[in-house]
């Protein structure tokens, strides 16, 4: 049945997806409303069999797929991981997702990995090296991916990029695509004190693929001042949802996920979430 169903599923509906957890397996075949298409982290499906790529190839009979990597250490000072790419080529050859995409982030440092996406200045250097990382991986896997916008806490007084210019660059010269992660925007306009508006009016948004929402933690920092944190353990607040229509009348609709990925709530509740984006994708013409 999955060979068959192959065609059908080539292009990701521009409308909202979610983030599959097992738990809602059940509820998503009784009842999958709003919900058109689906994500996976790539690295928790690189094994051999089970439950969950049992679960996963019976969704993909009914159900587009987009895989998002979070180890692959595109902007990593180390070479790729051959056999991380190896598991990934082995996935993405028998799913056949209608997208793939991997964050602008490093995490790992010689033989060791580290449980976070972590930043990097962007340089000339920095540039050359995610752009070659990024040619290695399309090559390899055999198709174009997402390069998503990161959530940044800091800025590196080395950097000689924008961030906008640094990623329209990158698509540029690799012929990727771009993730759009609108939450991550507020976040990081919020913790360095920009204009988030503007930061989506600089965006390359001829070149995004896919969007992302999601939810993020409210802290201070040393000075008394807000800090938001990446968390996707929550819903999407208010000002993220402004922001999103904001980007999706510049873009008209496009793919839109909703992240949970922490204290994931029952199903109802995320359903909620697609179905509040599916109201504002409905409300934007093409």
């Amino acid at each position: 049945m999955l060979d068959a169903a192959r065609h059908m599923f080539d292009s990701l509906p521009n409308r909202p997806g979610v983030g599959y957890k097992p738990q809602h397996f059940s509820d998503i075949l009784a009842d999958p409303t709003p919900v058109e298409w689906l994500e996976i982290h790539a690295e928790n499906y690189m094994g051999d069999g089970g439950r969950p790529l049992a679960q996963l190839r019976a969704l993909a009979e009914r159900f587009a797929f987009s895989v998002h990597g979070v180890g692959l250490s595109i902007g990593g000072e180390s070479p790729l991981n051959p056999e991380h790419l190896a598991r990934l080529k082995h996935l993405v050859n028998w799913l056949n997702p209608a997208r793939f995409s991997e964050h602008l982030a490093w995490s790992t440092h010689e033989t060791h990995f580290l449980n976070d996406l972590l930043p990097m200045p962007y340089t000339q250097a920095t540039l050359d090296r995610v752009v070659e990382h990024i040619d290695q991986v399309q090559e390899i896997v055999g198709r174009r991916m997402l390069l998503e916008n990161p959530s940044s806490y800091l800025a590196f007084a080395e950097s000689t990029f924008e961030e906008v210019d640094f990623l329209a660059e990158i698509a540029k010269r690799t012929g990727c695509g771009l993730l759009l992660d609108v939450n991550n925007v507020f976040v990081s306009a919020t913790n360095q004190k920009t204009d988030p508006r503007a930061y989506i009016d600089a965006f390359a948004l001829k070149h995004v693929g896919e969007i992302h929402l999601g939810g993020h933690d409210e802290d201070e920092d040393d000075t008394g001042a807000p800090l938001l944190i990446d968390s996707h353990g929550k819903e999407v607040i208010d000002p993220v949802w402004a922001l999103y229509e904001y980007t999706i009348e510049k873009t008209g609709p496009l793919p839109t996920l909703i992240e949970w990925d922490n204290d994931v709530p029952d199903w109802p509740e995320l359903a909620a979430e697609a179905a509040r984006a599916a109201k504002i994708l409905d409300k934007v013409t093409v």
